[in-house]
């Protein structure tokens, strides 16, 4: 299965890949989420893996703007725990490092740590990995990564400081992609939805109790704009459920009180 990843060997995305998908892969290799779509349409990948929020961070917007622009279909989900770990050259010591390089996420992740060095100057990059593997390319002395131990493995870094996330119970959750229709899965007991209500007073409170009524168990909710329609807002949802019959009404129910809904997906729920 040819598997499209956000940066490179080495990254979240990349264990993420192989524990979901198990080590008989091929990877292909992306250093932006936006273009990742086209490799589906071009069909150079079967499915992508996608960040979509964390813990700490929260929710990162621009992707579900890809997923709702490329009409993209959630089939699955995974949550990861990060392990935040500071690298360089192999006989380097923390204070002999100058500049740490690495993805904005995982320096927003870690910028207690490096409150404690104020020496160090901290710079945004691509991809965590791809920080680790150019320090080992070009051997760069005085430069440290922010990565994953896997990375440290593959371009033998040796890790100064493990485990330098701000909060230790950090975990990121990824979505499975694909750009197939979203098909009806008895077996799901999870999905996702994007729906529009108009501008009248509750009519936002009005889904959720009706989600509610028919036991849906309601875990995330995610406003954005609608890009041509100022001041108005579409919900990006996501909500757990023991029967599929509830969630099939539930559905057919919110959509007569909508002005528009669109299922993005229909899997099974990962453990956090």
């Amino acid at each position: 299965m040819k598997v499209a990843i956000q940066g490179i060997k080495g990254s979240f995305h990349h264990i993420v890949a192989e524990e979901y998908f198990g080590k008989n892969i091929s990877l292909v290799e992306c250093m932006s989420f936006g273009e990742m779509p086209s490799l589906l349409n071009n069909k150079k990948a079967e499915v992508i893996v996608m960040a979509i929020e964390n813990s700490i961070a929260g929710a990162i917007l621009p992707n579900y703007a890809l997923i709702d622009d490329h009409k993209l279909t959630i089939c699955g989900e995974y949550y990861l725990p990060i392990h935040h770990n500071l690298m360089a050259l192999e006989g380097q010591k923390i204070e002999d490092i100058k500049e740490v390089y690495s993805h904005p996420m995982a320096l927003l992740q870690c910028h207690k740590f490096f409150a404690d060095y104020p020496h160090i100057k901290l710079i945004e990059d691509t991809d965590t990995a791809a920080v680790a593997k150019r320090i080992m390319d070009k051997q760069l002395v005085g430069v440290a990564a922010i990565a994953s131990a896997l990375a440290a493995e593959i371009y033998n870094l040796q890790i100064i400081a493990p485990e330098i996330q701000t909060i230790k119970e950090n975990a990121t959750r990824f979505f499975i992609l694909t750009n197939a229709e979203s098909k009806k899965s008895v077996s799901a007991d999870k999905a996702s939805i994007k729906f529009i209500t108009s501008n009248d007073t509750g009519s936002l409170a009005e889904v959720l109790t009706i989600l509610a009524k028919h036991h849906l168990n309601l875990s995330k909710i995610q406003s954005m704009p609608v890009i041509d329609t100022p001041w108005k807002y579409a919900f990006f949802a996501d909500f757990i459920f023991d029967s599929y019959a509830d969630y099939y009404h539930a559905i057919k129910e919110v959509k007569k009180k909508t002005e528009a809904l669109s299922v993005l997906g229909e899997y099974s729920k990962s453990k956090r």
